[in-house]
């Protein structure tokens, strides 16, 4: 669609763990059908290597929009990482870019902003998928990590200091008062994507890289596979109540990679979290999907240019 006078546009771009994903939004906020690109991550070669690959998506997706009649008015970027409510990033679990110019190199492509994976996916749920339906909500991301945030009347919510996110990579010790072992557990060491293939791995011996392959197998009738999700789900599902129980949402929403899994663990999860709940009357609260899918992360950093430079999406 060639357009005389450009409109507004926006460029939405999420670095993950595994992939780099991008595409356009239309001024009203719209995603904008056939601008999808994906390339993957390949964190292991540093931080200025994946930086440099954002940038050459986001200079491609600047390009598509001058073909689609957009003038592109913001980028954002979301990243699986801390990042405070300025937009700065503190933490390097996935890459480093604590000390890279990360937001002067997008901005010769347009003025940017920076946030949180999980938080960008969170407000496109709650602007335009399963979150909807909720004014208050609790966001999971499920994939090469675990981490939530929560929504408060469709905006999701960093903490003072942006770490409000921060669901499975803390370890819970816990010493035996017989034998005084320390046991150490980790829930993104234990249900995570990465995790449930390096378990599963171990126990076959097996090797394999992809969660995938784990569901593959259990699906297939490997009961070892079955048991490896299982476990992970019922891991998964305590953590999640626990988080419940402190915030007390209308709903959870499971997205990232592994929130459309099924079998036995998301059968694990739910039901676990279920029995784990305090409160009576919210075992029953609603458990969804994400709407979007994969695309929240790339959508949700575009609305989040957005929302941060010209005010609420109404």
């Amino acid at each position: 669609m060639a357009h005389n006078r450009p409109t507004d546009g926006l460029i939405g771009i999420d670095v993950g763990g595994t992939k780099i994903a991008g595409g356009l939004l239309t001024g009203d906020r719209r995603p904008v059908p056939g601008t999808t690109r994906v390339i993957p991550t390949q964190a292991e070669r540093g931080g200025q290597s994946v930086m440099d690959d954002a940038l050459r998506l986001g200079r491609s997706l600047a390009e598509s929009a001058a073909v689609e009649g957009l003038r592109v008015s913001a980028i954002g970027v979301g990243v699986p990482e801390l990042v405070t409510p300025r937009g700065e990033i503190i933490s390097a679990y996935h890459f480093d870019w604590r000390d890279l110019p990360v937001r002067d190199r997008l901005c010769a492509i347009a003025p940017a902003v920076i946030e949180a994976d999980v938080r960008a996916a969170a407000l496109a749920e709650a602007f335009l998928g399963a979150g909807r339906a909720y004014s208050h909500f609790a966001y999971l991301s499920l994939g090469t990590g675990i981490s939530y945030t929560l929504v408060i009347n469709g905006v999701p919510y960093p903490g003072a200091h942006g770490a409000a996110l921060i669901l499975a990579s803390g370890a819970l010790t816990h010493h035996c008062p017989i034998c005084g072992h320390a046991h150490r557990f980790v829930l993104e060491d234990h249900a995570s994507g990465p995790a449930l293939a390096r378990r599963y791995a171990e126990a076959a011996g097996l090797t394999i890289r992809r969660a995938e392959q784990v569901f593959d197998a259990a699906e297939a009738g490997d009961l070892r596979a079955a048991e490896i999700l299982r476990s992970g789900g019922e891991a998964l599902g305590v953590s999640v109540a626990f988080m419940i129980n402190l915030v007390d949402p209308q709903a959870v929403i499971v997205g990232g990679g592994l929130g459309s899994a099924g079998g036995p663990y998301w059968d694990s999860f739910v039901t676990t979290l279920r029995d784990h709940i305090w409160s009576p009357p919210l075992r029953d609260l609603p458990v969804e999907r994400a709407a979007l899918k994969q695309d929240a992360g790339w959508i949700g950093a575009g609305l989040t240019a957005f929302r941060q430079r010209a005010g609420p999406l109404g």
